[in-house]
């Protein structure tokens, strides 16, 4: 042998002296074999190239002809055949003396040409079943055990028809061309190489190659013996499966050494061969010689025969390679491999080897070695080239149809299960590859098929067999009838089979070594080549000597070198792992459930926190009030008294107070508004206690008050205490009495103090039973009288607490008079027995008893007479509800009362006289009672006394009587009085009787109007809304039906089924919810298009409750989407990497590593998943604050989170452009609604880059500022619209909208704001009217104007204008408008307005009434009838407002305008009931059909508002179209 290397040598040495000689040496001038195989066949370029489909040697046999495997029992199961037919003992030699490094290098051969291990997309499985009482896989005798067995990849557009049954696909090129050490494409050899001398990358130890990269797709299955897992131990090979085994990897490991050693040798000879010749000319090399070594060298002895001489590249020989090859020659490798293998040196030493418990044992158990990593006995290259020696000594198992149980029970498993069955696995295989029958395979080489049973020589096996295939040889399928035949020799028909396959290789390989046409050898270089060996290449690579090793590594005889100890069996060696079934969510059900806790709680985390930030800002909000509020009294205090906290009991809100002290023994206890909230007396005690508190401070003071609560007080420091102390000291001095004082703690002091929560409980009860003695309730309703609560009504209260009880104001003289008519015993208390007289004369007394009452109240002298001072007296204590008379008002309704009755001469008015002047009001009094604040009976005061229009001219009072119209007797008193009114005779009548009929119909008919009412008034809602749900109900039906019955070929359907229809379904919806939801917010485009002819078919004023409506369905479908995800993750979870890597190609390449990723890989360590739980949080954060209560308490962090909607679909557009399941679609809804939002946007940012002057403001009552500004040059509004406004010099740049009132016409714009929270706050005190005429105001940001149903007023015949509280301001630019183009004749198509202000009181919104008097006054053409509503009254209807409603009703009626506001307008007491007010106008106005209402204030108005519209609506008589505004 050693001359062969010799000439070897010489020959090599030579070629690479011509090649220096001939200067061809720097470049590479032969074709270079392509990695992947193609363009091999100039004719056919993809002829055995990768992913090409294997070639059948017989049709296909599937049970459908196409694509479907026959099931039990038409054919047996896989593990009965199994164990039938591979079951046996191990230990018995190979015939031919074939050793174990010919097996695995066979093996490796394989590998290099065929590979099928890539499973089919989508996933297809062929599970095998385990019968009960299996000793390996159910021990436990389970009903439901399977071993998983997944379909090999097919060829596309293969398994359509009978014609065109499935193919399989090879994944490497089937050329002998070193895919198997070089990877079968440039990217994969460019992975394992070093780029450096043109060698492979190696390790830290040269002689092994580096760890895969993940660039590589190795496979990486976990190690089944000690579960293992990851790329440690994983060698980088141009085999996938090369680190299958130490065995396998021991061959590769060798190929890899060998063209380090090619490559080196050749850059040693040619040091100018750049790193790319080298490797070139060395990969050449070593794939000739793999071709030489595997066709000439093993082959031969592997099918025990001979070979034919190489006649010539055919370019027509088809070399794929064919399933039956594949079954036939693996299996009988199979038959051949050994439960272990020898480890040796070169001095014939077999070594003993490390077991997984570190116990030694004689061998390397197979079944242990699977996937091994990091092998304690495989650690450096000797150990390689000891394991490889070992295999050239081992002889390998016998060629018969045993498989040791390594193979047949211990083989690694798939997915969840360490270990199968590679029997079974291997006939599943053949049944998924449509494998020929055994007789079939036999008649087509034109074989002996078998005729009967008894022909299968073997005894053993021959029955069960046939009993297994139902006695039907015909049935018996290729691998079981070969394993039947083979019996030390592989038979005819394998021999056949791989001949075939082999010389097709070969002859068809335009690349071949042999082949001198390619121009890659010469003569020389082939017959080098030929006469190359395997043990040439060991000696080439090992640490060995021609000595140590036999001349023929595949086959051992006697006298060869290191002969092995004995034949290897199965008990001897380290026994094997047994199954394991993993748990892919193991460890993960906890981690996962607070996930999704988590994910659940953060619509509660986003509360808690708008809570916190909201308590956070009322605090601030506090705060600045009440440093605005001790301002005041700290201004005050210097000359007024002494600021302090009052403590009002446990649990109660405590106030700033100011402290007064008054002569005679007097404090004066003043509220935030320095209005009397309590006044004191000391003059009548003997002895006064104080308290002081002795920690803390010293801050807090408590003073005893006899028959009353008691006042505590906290002061700022003890200085302040000291001072008031001091000061109370002195009021004391000189009145005898000498206050003592006594200190305690804090705590204890408050404890010890009688506090107004517990006084005000107490006179619950005291005024509880006297309802009761008074009218006699019955006991239980006034709740059951205790021992304490007897001693309760011995109590008596002061004026104070009468009036508190009474609802009326503290300082009224009316509570004067009151208190001094019924304090008999005159000691500044009522007893109960004085204050029963009281409720007995108001509450049972009759209308002359009460007036009696109210007389003697006023008659001081008690000599029956009134002076008109003392009447006048007695008219401003009624006024004093709400300061309604001025003293000249007092006078005018004294002098028009006198002249009804009269009495005008007279300055004295007797009982008589009084009696007269009131008695034609005698049924109002008579419903007339005094209640306290907060009784339920005040709400049928309430109704009592408001009008409305009535058919018969006059108002109903609402308890069936009749009051006269004052709106009908003010229009003749104005047509008297010479107020010249329009005498057009085809203006419609107010208040005359309507002459229609009303349309009585059935219930049934009744609901069907009430329908088309419905539909009629909402036809454009109906419409918009049909559409938006009908579109994303499509989308959301489309996308489902898509994955659910026409998905992609992924699988992905068939891995979560509803998980993926609801969360893709969901998707779709709210790409288009959310895409569009962006018009809503296009306010300027809005504005434009409700002026077109649009507005008659999309309801633009309903903008912001679509909006709304959009985003709570979107939300919901989000919230289904994140749910379909939950579920998504969680299977996505348990499913093995071979699945995912058909669901998710682009994310998972399927390299047998099984395990999935964790749940939180999915959810935090994705684009997608990072991206939805970002999107949860932003949505969470922006719905909680954009809640009503959220967004009215804060408003500045509604502004702000509602801004993350730029974050929101900058995340949505990241979230799919991932495309983990489908391609981006969001850009289909999002690009056109996105564009012009932004256009609109651009439009806005325009405008507010304008800083706009402000030129006058005015602080007007109930914290209204009005501020009057410059109005832009393009600024063309119409009245009713609203705008936005920012003031920068507020600390923030949000926007917020307030309706302007001032008029189209007008040359500046007006707004009035009312302080109701904390920006409307800062902003009233930052524009305080400055007291420098020249100091100018903050500039104002402006943005809009923007349109709203309001101002459509006038597109109706008769409008309906309902304001309250400060939502009167677009009904003020209304009002001034409509003067406006009354004034100049403009023609409006409206003809009659109805405005209807409802107030607490007019006195808060005085710069109305100033409108609404300019309004009247240029009225020509009595346009507009004004009701106005006052609630404060109806609150508090007692005598005085009963006594002042007469005299407003009187002052209507002789005067011809309001006693109360001034205005010609009728004056209502209560809320305005709005069914009945609308109900008149359909009589008034009968040939209208629609009637346009529009309201804007508080939300329970308008709501009220809206109800009445709806109630009239289903009536088949005039339509009431309601518009309203709520901010």
């Amino acid at each position: 042998m050693i001359w062969r290397l010799l000439v070897f040598w010489f020959c090599l040495f030579n070629t690479w002296v011509l090649g220096i000689l001939g200067n061809n040496t720097t470049t590479v001038d032969w074709e270079v074999q392509r990695y992947d195989g193609w363009y091999n066949n100039l004719a056919h370029h993809s002829t055995g190239a990768t992913d090409s489909k294997l070639l059948r040697l017989y049709p296909a046999s599937y049970s459908d002809g196409v694509y479907q495997v026959a099931e039990p029992p038409e054919l047996p199961n896989a593990r009965d055949v199994s164990n039938v037919l591979t079951k046996g003992q191990s230990g018995l030699p190979s015939v031919q003396n074939f050793t174990v490094l010919g097996v695995f290098f066979g093996y490796h051969v394989l590998s290099e040409i065929i590979s099928t291990v890539n499973p089919a997309c989508p996933a297809e499985f062929l599970n095998i079943y385990i019968g009960a009482g299996d000793p390996v896989f159910n021990p436990t005798n389970n009903s439901n055990v399977v071993l998983p067995f997944q379909r090999s990849k097919w060829f596309p557009g293969t398994g359509r028809s009978p014609n065109n049954p499935r193919e399989q696909v090879n994944s490497v090129t089937t050329w002998i061309d070193g895919s198997s050490i070089y990877g079968c494409s440039h990217s994969w050899s460019d992975a394992l190489r070093s780029f450096s001398g043109g060698k492979l990358a190696s390790g830290p130890d040269g002689q092994f190659p580096s760890n895969a990269n993940p660039s590589l797709q190795m496979w990486k299955i976990p190690d089944p013996a000690t579960g293992q897992r990851g790329n440690g131990g994983i060698y980088g090979f141009g085999n996938a499966m090369a680190n299958e085994s130490p065995f396998i990897q021991a061959e590769s490991i060798i190929w890899f050494r060998y063209h380090n050693y090619i490559a080196q040798n050749f850059s040693d000879s040619n040091p100018d061969w750049s790193d790319e010749v080298v490797f070139q000319n060395a990969r050449k090399w070593v794939i000739a010689t793999y071709q030489n070594i595997a066709f000439y060298e093993w082959l031969p002895l592997f099918i025990s025969s001979g070979v034919s001489v190489y006649q010539g590249y055919k370019q027509h020989q088809d070399p794929s390679v064919s399933p039956e090859f594949l079954a036939l020659t693996s299996q009988v490798l199979y038959s051949m491999m050994p439960s272990g293998v020898y480890m040796r040196n070169s001095t014939c030493h077999f070594r003993n080897v490390t077991g997984l418990n570190d116990q030694t044992w004689p061998a390397l158990r197979l079944c242990n070695n699977y996937w091994n990593r990091e092998n304690p006995n495989l650690q450096t290259a000797t150990d390689i080239d000891e394991l490889v020696l070992g295999m050239a000594s081992q002889i390998a198992e016998k060629e018969d149809n045993i498989m040791v149980e390594d193979l047949r029970d211990y083989w690694y498993g798939k997915m969840q299960y360490s270990r199968t069955d590679l029997s079974a696995a291997s006939i599943q295989s053949g049944r998924d590859f449509g494998l020929p029958s055994y007789n079939n395979m036999m008649e087509f080489y034109s074989l002996p098929p078998l005729q009967q049973w008894k022909d299968i020589q073997n005894p053993e096996i021959r029955d069960q067999l046939s009993s297994l295939y139902m006695s039907n040889i015909q049935n018996l399928e290729l691998i079981s009838g070969v394993l039947s035949e083979i019996n030390g020799s592989l038979g005819d028909l394998v021999t056949n089979v791989t001949l075939n396959q082999f010389y097709r290789i070969r002859d068809g390989d335009r690349f071949w070594f042999e082949n001198e046409k390619n121009g890659l050898f010469t003569s020389e270089e082939i017959a080098i080549i030929r006469a190359t060996t395997f043990r040439d290449v060991l000696l080439a690579v090992i640490n060995t000597t021609s000595s140590d090793i036999q001349d023929n590594v595949f086959m051992w005889k006697a006298g060869d070198p290191c002969p092995q100890p004995s034949q290897l069996k199965s008990d001897e060696l380290e026994p094997c792992v047994p199954l394991v079934v993993a748990d892919y969510f193991e460890g993960s059900g906890a981690g996962f459930g607070i996930t999704i806790a988590f994910l659940c709680s953060l619509p509660l985390l986003s509360f808690l926190l708008a809570y916190v930030i909201s308590k956070s800002q009322k605090r601030t909000f506090r705060k600045f009030q009440k440093k605005i509020n001790s301002r005041d009294v700290r201004n005050a205090s210097s000359r007024e008294g002494f600021p302090a906290t009052e403590w009002y009991g446990p649990g109660e809100s405590n106030q700033q107070v100011l402290i007064q002290f008054l002569p005679n023994r007097k404090l004066n206890v003043l509220g935030n508004s320095h209005t009397k909230a309590r006044s004191i007396s000391l003059q009548s005690q003997q002895k006064v206690e104080v308290l002081l508190s002795n920690n803390d401070g010293n801050k807090a003071l408590c003073l005893k008050i006899p028959k009353e609560y008691d006042l505590v007080l906290f002061f700022n420091n003890k200085e302040e205490r000291t001072n008031f102390i001091q000061k109370f000291k002195e009021l004391l001095d000189g009145s005898g009495v000498t206050p003592s004082f006594s200190e305690l703690k804090e705590k204890s002091l408050l404890r010890s103090s009688f506090s107004k929560k517990e006084r005000h409980e107490m006179l619950e009860t005291f005024f509880r039973h006297s309802l009761s003695h008074v009218l006699d309730i019955q006991k239980a309703d006034a709740g059951e009288l205790h021992t304490k609560d007897i001693n309760l009504l011995k109590f008596e209260i002061s004026r104070e607490e009468l009036s508190e009880l009474l609802g009326l104001d503290h300082h009224a003289s009316f509570v004067d008079s009151m208190f001094s008519a019924a304090d008999k015993n005159k000691n500044g208390f009522l007893s109960f027995k004085e204050f029963c007289n009281i409720l007995a004369k108001l509450l049972k007394g009759t209308a002359e008893e009460k007036l009696q009452f109210m007389f003697s109240m006023h008659d001081k002298n008690g000599n029956g007479i009134l002076t008109k001072a003392e009447f006048s007296k007695m008219l401003r204590s009624f006024s004093e509800v709400s300061n309604f008379l001025s003293k000249d008002q007092t006078e005018n309704v004294i002098e028009s009362m006198f002249t009804e009755a009269g009495i005008s001469s007279e300055q004295e008015i007797t009982w008589k006289d009084f009696y007269a002047v009131f008695r034609d009001h005698a049924n109002i009094l008579n419903s007339t009672t005094i209640l306290p604040k907060g009784s339920a009976d005040n709400k049928k005061n309430i109704d009592r006394n408001i009008s409305f229009i009535s058919r018969n001219n006059q108002e109903s009072n609402g308890t069936g009587q009749q009051i006269s119209n004052v709106e009908l007797e003010g229009q003749r008193i104005r047509n008297r009085f010479g107020n010249r009114t329009n005498g057009n005779m085809d203006q419609p009548r107010i208040y005359t009787e309507a002459k229609r009929e009303r349309y009585e119909s059935s219930k049934i008919r009744q609901k069907i109007q009430q329908l088309k009412r419905l539909v009629e008034n909402y036809r454009r809602h109906i419409v918009c809304l049909t559409i938006c749900c009908g579109i994303s109900a499509g989308v959301f039906a489309e996308r489902g039906y898509y994955y659910g019955y026409a998905s992609p070929p992924t699988g992905i359907s068939q891995t979560t089924y509803v998980g993926l229809i609801v969360s893709r379904g969901s998707a779709a919806s709210v790409s288009f919810m959310f895409s569009y939801m962006l018009l809503t917010m296009c306010r300027n485009l809005i504005t434009f298009l409700r002026e077109t002819f649009l507005n008659r078919y999309i309801p633009f004023d309903a903008a912001v409750d679509f909006h709304r409506w959009i985003a709570m369905s979107a939300v919901v479908l989000s919230v289904f989407h994140a749910v379909g995800h939950v579920v998504n993750v969680y299977i996505f979870s348990i499913t093995p990497i071979s699945i995912l890597g058909c669901v998710f190609p682009t994310v998972f390449t399927d390299d047998g590593s099984e395990y999935p990723e964790k749940f939180y890989w999915w959810f935090f360590e994705t684009i997608p998943g990072m991206t939805g739980v970002l999107l949860l949080v932003v949505l969470a954060l922006m719905y909680v604050f954009a809640s009503s209560h959220f967004r009215r308490v804060s408003f500045r962090w509604f502004w702000i989170t509602h801004h993350l909607y730029v974050l929101f679909y900058i995340l949505t557009i990241i979230h799919g452009s991932f495309a983990l399941i489908q391609q981006p679609r969001f850009h289909i809804y999002f690009i056109a609604p996105a564009i012009i939002y932004i256009g609109d946007k651009l439009i806005s940012l325009s405008r507010k880059k304008i800083e706009i002057e402000v030129l006058q403001v005015d602080r007007l009552p109930s914290g209204v500022t009005h501020i009057r500004f410059q109005r832009p040059s393009d600024f063309h509004y119409m009245s009713g619209q609203w705008v936005r406004i920012a003031c920068l010099n507020l600390g923030t740049d949000e926007y917020h909208p307030f309706t302007l009132t001032s008029a189209p016409h007008e040359k500046t714009l007006s707004l009035h704001i009312r302080a109701v929270g904390p920006w409307t706050t800062r902003l009233r005190e930052i524009y305080t009217s400055p007291a420098d005429p020249l100091q100018i105001y903050p500039k104002l940001y402006l943005d809009g104007p923007f349109g709203e149903g309001h101002q459509e007023w006038n597109k109706f015949e008769v409008s309906v204008l309902v304001g309250g509280g400060i939502g009167v301001t677009p009904f003020a630019s209304i009002l001034k408008d409509l003067v406006f183009k009354s004034s100049i004749n403009s023609r409006i198509y409206c003809k009659k307005v109805y405005f209807i202000w409802v107030t607490r009181t007019q006195k808060q919104f005085e710069w109305l009434t100033d409108i609404i008097r300019e309004v009247e006054e240029n009225d020509k053409n009595n346009l507009l009838s004004v009701h106005i509503y006052i609630t404060q009254l109806a609150e508090k209807f007692d005598f005085r407002t009963t006594m002042l409603y007469i005299c407003e009703r009187h002052f209507q009626k002789v005067q011809n305008q309001s006693l109360l506001t001034g205005l010609r307008s009728v004056t209502h007491f209560g809320r305005p009931p709005f069914l009945g007010f609308l109900n008149s106008l359909q009589d008034v106005h009968p040939m209208v059909k629609k009637i346009g209402v529009f309201s804007c204030g508080p939300p329970g108005m308008t709501k009220n508002v809206e109800t009445a519209c709806r109630k009239l609506n289903k009536k088949d008589e005039s339509y009431f179209v309601h518009h309203y505004e709520n901010f």
